[in-house]
């Protein structure tokens, strides 16, 4: 059980239905969540298996992927603070046909608000209903991007575009990652990776180093985008 006073003004900003709670659910809300906190590397989310409720990121990093029956994994997209996980909470989406994982990325801090009582507040309050529905609108448009990318994109473009979003993520042009990683970002070989990086560090755009690369022409990179 939470303080009633803790961080209220937090699930305020990152749940847009609170100020349409009645008190008793908002107090029904705060006495269930539950505050935990993550460790890099660490899983919020192992497949359909696991359906514990929907997480709002405090702090932190996050990613969401699946894994290809070859074993290949592809981030669908990311979570940073403010934001809601709502695949943690896939068991109430009946069309749900592939398992989702979720990876922490940074140490992260999150509130977990159990499956049991979001459906409850779901089945009592149509402004939980459309948080939920935009919600997944919104994600399903981040995976499909990925996957038209996946598709129809040249890798060159994509290994540009995920160093650019990475390097705006971390603030840094000196990004400390490796090819395997970006691989598993990317949903290919690692092998695949590195070829392309040997490429762009041929043309002067990065510097490659054990398990770092230094972005030295962002320019050149964002032109490859285009």
């Amino acid at each position: 059980m939470l303080d009633r006073k803790e961080n209220t003004a937090f699930f305020h900003e990152t749940l847009s239905f609170w100020k349409d709670l009645t008190q008793p659910q908002k107090n029904m809300l705060l006495q269930s969540m539950v505050k935990k906190n993550f460790v890099t590397g660490e899983s919020m989310r192992s497949g359909s298996d696991n359906c514990s409720g929907l997480f709002l990121l405090q702090s932190g990093q996050v990613r969401a992927y699946i894994v290809s029956e070859s074993g290949k994994e592809i981030t669908l997209y990311r979570l940073f603070e403010r934001d809601v996980c709502i695949f943690s909470a896939s068991c109430m989406m009946k069309n749900i046909a592939f398992d989702i994982f979720v990876e922490v990325e940074k140490e992260t801090q999150a509130y977990l608000i159990p499956i049991s009582t979001f459906s409850k507040l779901s089945k009592e309050a149509l402004s939980v209903q459309a948080f939920t529905n935009e919600l997944m609108a919104s994600r399903f448009t981040e995976v499909i991007w990925i996957m038209e990318q996946a598709l129809f994109m040249s890798f060159d473009k994509r290994l540009a575009l995920f160093l650019i979003e990475q390097s705006n993520i971390e603030e840094s042009n000196s990004l400390e990652i490796t090819h395997e990683k970006i691989a598993n970002h990317l949903g290919t070989a690692r092998e695949v990776v590195t070829r392309m990086l040997k490429y762009f560090q041929n043309e002067s755009m990065v510097s490659l180093n054990r398990g770092a690369i230094e972005i030295l022409n962002r320019k050149k990179l964002e032109q490859l985008t285009l």
